[in-house]
């Protein structure tokens, strides 16, 4: 018996070996296409929304004051003493498996212009700064620089029939990084200025990508400049990919290896579409500026497939 499970869970794995490379093949999903221009509602439901399918989009917020008017000196003026949130890590990875836990940052409230005077060097704080908070903090923290983009895309709004969910902003340190994770959203993310470095792996990489689960925990910073983990005791463990995309640790996940990540820089100007179920890094040049739309995706057809992928995979892994 244990060794027909054994077969049966061999052929799984084979099967879904052969599946994420015939996606590859078939479905375009080896590389990041460029556009010049924003597509048609029509367009970019048929070529990208549909497909699931990144794309970067130049000269899709030409228009947009922010780009000419963003420096961090306009922040500066236009923000001022006002009091926002920044999330505060020892080594700049928040929301990501740091030993056996699962660590969410120190969330601080401070005035914007003494986050500004670290990212800007005039100051020292122990620790790495990032304005990340993502429950549409531009709306409802920057209300002040709303004017300056727009509180929607037209195009994707039309394409999906609903506006955005949330309009994040972004803003910190270049040793602020993202772990790799995905979100159930289309995201659009539009670089203001720098660069955002990313590493995507499509859905169909799911069976490569190793998921454990982890006590949840939050860093808090002592007054000699240290830090500690806390550990959120009343909270459900917390299932999270260990892999670092940048040093994987294939010796631990040799599964790991089978994927061929995509690496894109998106450039001040340009437009990332970062479909749904989509896994992601994200690295930044220091003191990048970005503003992203999060659209709830559809629980269509593909919601469901990827949900079958997930439980093959889990039982493909089970002992």
């Amino acid at each position: 018996m244990r060794r027909r499970m054994a077969a049966d869970r061999g052929a799984v794995r084979r099967c879904l070996r052969d599946f994420s490379e015939e996606v590859r093949d078939l479905h375009g999903t080896d590389r990041v296409p460029y556009l010049e221009e924003p597509p048609s509602p029509l367009q970019f439901h048929r070529d990208w929304l549909s497909p699931n399918r990144p794309c970067v989009i130049r000269n899709a917020f030409n228009h947009w004051p922010a780009l000419h008017k963003w420096s961090l000196d306009y922040l500066r003026g236009c923000v001022g003493l006002k009091t926002v949130s920044v999330a505060v890590t020892p080594n700049g990875y928040a929301d990501a498996v740091y030993g056996n836990r699962f660590v969410m940052p120190e969330e601080r409230t401070m005035k914007f212009v003494d986050f500004l005077d670290i990212v800007e060097k005039r100051t020292t704080s122990p620790g790495v700064f990032y304005i990340q908070k993502q429950c549409s903090n531009l709306t409802e923290e920057f209300p002040e620089l709303i004017g300056d983009v727009e509180s929607h895309i037209l195009w994707m709004s039309e394409a999906l029939g609903k506006r955005p969910d949330a309009v994040n902003f972004w803003l910190g340190e270049s040793a602020a990084v993202t772990s790799l994770h995905k979100d159930h959203y289309e995201n659009l993310y539009c670089v203001i200025s720098g660069e955002k470095h990313f590493i995507l792996h499509p859905p169909s990489d799911r069976p490569f990508i190793p998921y454990e689960t982890y006590q949840p925990a939050t860093y808090k910073v002592n007054e000699d400049g240290t830090f500690d983990v806390i550990d959120q005791e009343s909270v459900d463990k917390v299932p999270w990919i260990p892999v670092d995309p940048l040093q994987p640790n294939l010796s631990l996940y040799p599964e790991y290896g089978e994927t061929r990540p995509l690496h894109v820089t998106v450039k001040a100007g340009e437009m990332l579409y970062l479909p749904s179920l989509w896994f992601h890094h994200v690295r930044q040049s220091h003191g990048c500026i970005a503003v992203n739309y999060w659209y709830d995706m559809e629980y269509d057809i593909k919601y469901h497939y990827f949900q079958l992928l997930d439980s093959l995979t889990k039982a493909a892994r089970s002992s």
